[in-house]
């Protein structure tokens, strides 16, 4: 009788991972094809992107802490890494889990790991205090529910004199465009200075491809 029963669990035992191989393989295998499609489509970004001169103008060098705000899977928090090296810290921020799961396993490949990641929310980025250099906030501001609130924990964030990246695309018509992702660069131009920020720089066909959308660019400064 207890041979049988041991018998029996075995044969559950089998089953049960045969089950889970099957579940399980499809799952890693579009995972690994998802992380392959990313490198494609960030390949053809870097062509028309610009990420040189962004991460330019955040100012960075050896060390510097900055914080890439609404990164989702990691396009700039990758670049932001090489740029600080290994004494300086990446603070990637996301809402979203999904995207965060993909990019912990780039910056795990990759060996990166001054990444740190935090997941925020609506109204709070989770940011140490007084502690950044610069902050990034790419194809993102458009999505900001809570602006005001978002700008305010940046601005306690960052050093004296820190930097405040924003890149975005620009409406057609109007100011703001959620479900197509567009929002005016005045807009937004007039919530970062009511934030408290010094506007120093802006552009507003900084990425102006024919047939696509077109990108405007702010540079601010805590004072």
């Amino acid at each position: 009788m207890t041979d049988q029963r041991a018998f029996r669990t075995k044969v559950l035992l089998f089953l049960f991972c045969v089950f889970l191989a099957l579940v399980a393989l499809p799952i890693a295998w579009q995972f690994v094809s998802t992380l392959h499609q990313l490198d494609a489509i960030e390949n053809h970004r870097d062509q028309w992107q610009r990420p040189a001169e962004i991460l330019t103008a955040l100012g960075l060098h050896e060390g510097s802490r900055v914080v890439d705000l609404g990164c989702g899977s990691g396009y700039f928090a990758l670049k932001l890494s090489t740029a600080v090296g290994p004494r300086g810290q990446v603070l990637a921020e996301d809402i979203r889990e999904w995207p965060l799961t993909f990019l912990r396993v780039r910056a795990a490949l990759r060996h990166d790991g001054n990444i740190d990641i935090i997941t925020g929310t609506e109204d709070n980025p989770k940011l140490p205090t007084g502690s950044v250099d610069a902050t990034l906030i790419s194809n993102t501001f458009h999505e900001l529910d809570h602006p005001a609130a978002i700008l305010a924990h940046i601005r306690r964030a960052l050093r004296p004199l820190g930097l405040l990246v924003v890149l975005d695309r620009g409406p057609p018509i109007g100011d703001r465009d959620i479900e197509h992702h567009h929002i005016a660069r005045a807009l937004a131009e007039s919530q970062i200075r009511a934030a408290g920020f010094e506007v120093i720089d802006r552009h507003d066909r900084f990425i102006d491809r024919p047939g696509d959308d077109t990108w405007w660019i702010i540079v601010a400064r805590r004072p």
